[in-house]
């Protein structure tokens, strides 16, 4: 007997209505699975142009709104200093005392001199007095008057000059009473009594500083400054009175008490950093500024009446580095915009082009959806709270 007998033809009639039945049932499956992916929700936020004061947090450095560097403008040796390093003191205040021996001398010498010229002035004054009347007499000639007249002009100017010579002995006198030429707080001492000082010298004896007020300067890059300028002057940005107001953070992070202005900035830009200095006014009555303090000044640019405000997590950057953002259009479709981030304001993004208000920008789901593909919109307020970028990312 044959034991590879073939199908019978009931058994092939069964066995392909199986197989129908079976592909049949495959295909509403894969039916049924495909009804089972409904759109992905995301969770967006809906952009709403409002005011906004607009800030930007500059590093700098204190320093004093007056220096006075204390030199000797007479020679001679140091005989006594008049004041206590790290005090306070007013201006015109004696602050060293140098001998004033030979400057006393020459004074005196210089006051015997004017007095021996103004007798000399005085006889001729008396000669021409007495010659005047006699002109045309034969008792005095015309060119014995002449002379007597030359002679009086002679001593007039050497009365001049000796006066001078007499204020040039005074003033040096003077000045062996070393003053501050400000008020303020003296420094360091860099000689003692004894030392020999010079009108030449390069060292200063002492500096005194002017702490209140104090200046702030900071630096801020061209481009920004730039932009600020253009802001202003198109009317995007709004300032109260036309001064930008300042406030500081000092280096343990604590805000400092008093607000300061604008003053100016520089005219020039540094060629290595490509930033110019702003420089600030602040009130230090209590003196909690000190010279060379590092602060961070935040500057009050002013006001944006249309600012659009972009949580971060909903931007991104491309290859080309610029800022991107996923909206949900009109058709519920994700849509892929490129837009200027211009400045960080906490946690979210100043956006100036790229988007409007009304627009929906996609902040959580971003890794299930792509360009093109519908999807199902809520507001993130109704979502769980997503998680925001650090502090650290705002603008400095």
């Amino acid at each position: 007997m044959n034991k590879n007998r073939g199908l019978t033809p009931l058994a092939a009639v069964l066995m392909l209505s199986g197989s129908l039945v079976l592909t049949g049932c495959n295909d509403k499956e894969t039916q049924q699975q495909g009804a089972q992916h409904p759109a992905p929700t995301v969770g967006v936020v809906t952009l709403k142009a409002e005011p906004l004061n607009i800030t930007t947090d500059l590093p700098g450095r204190t320093a004093a709104y007056r220096i006075a560097e204390v030199r000797p403008q007479v020679s001679g040796i140091i005989l006594k200093r008049n004041f206590t390093e790290g005090s306070d003191i007013k201006a015109g205040v004696s602050l060293y005392q140098i001998d004033p021996a030979t400057y006393q001398a020459a004074y005196d010498s210089a006051k015997g001199e004017l007095a021996k010229a103004q007798a000399a002035a005085e006889i001729a004054r008396l000669t021409v007095a007495r010659y005047k009347p006699l002109l045309g007499t034969n008792y005095v000639s015309k060119q014995d008057y002449d002379t007597a007249v030359s002679t009086q002009l002679q001593a007039n100017a050497a009365v001049v000059a000796a006066k001078a010579a007499v204020e040039a002995a005074r003033i040096n006198l003077a000045y062996t009473k070393v003053t501050s030429p400000i008020s303020g707080r003296t420094g360091i001492s860099t000689v003692t009594e004894g030392a020999l000082v010079s009108t030449g010298q390069a060292a200063a004896l002492t500096t005194v500083q002017q702490l209140d007020p104090m200046y702030v300067d900071v630096t801020q890059s061209s481009n920004d400054f730039l932009r600020l300028k253009q802001e202003l002057a198109d009317g995007t940005l709004q300032q109260e009175n036309g001064k930008a107001k300042v406030k500081l953070l000092l280096e343990n992070g604590q805000e400092y008490a008093h607000e300061g202005t604008l003053e100016f900035s520089d005219v020039t830009v540094d060629q290595t950093t490509g930033s110019i200095t702003i420089r600030a006014i602040f009130p230090n009555p209590n003196d909690a500024l000190l010279p060379g303090m590092f602060v961070r000044a935040r500057l009050d640019e002013g006001v944006r009446n249309d600012a659009l405000l972009v949580p971060q997590q909903g931007v991104t950057r491309n290859p080309r580095g610029e800022a991107t953002a996923l909206v949900v259009g009109a058709d519920d479709k994700v849509e892929l915009r490129t837009l200027n981030a211009a400045q960080a304001i906490g946690d979210k993004w100043l956006v100036t082009s790229g988007l409007k208000a009304g627009d929906r920008v996609i902040v959580t789901g971003l890794q299930k959806i792509r360009p093109g593909v519908q999807v199902k919109a809520q507001e993130a307020d109704a979502q769980a709270p997503a998680q925001t970028q650090p502090e650290s990312a705002k603008k400095s």
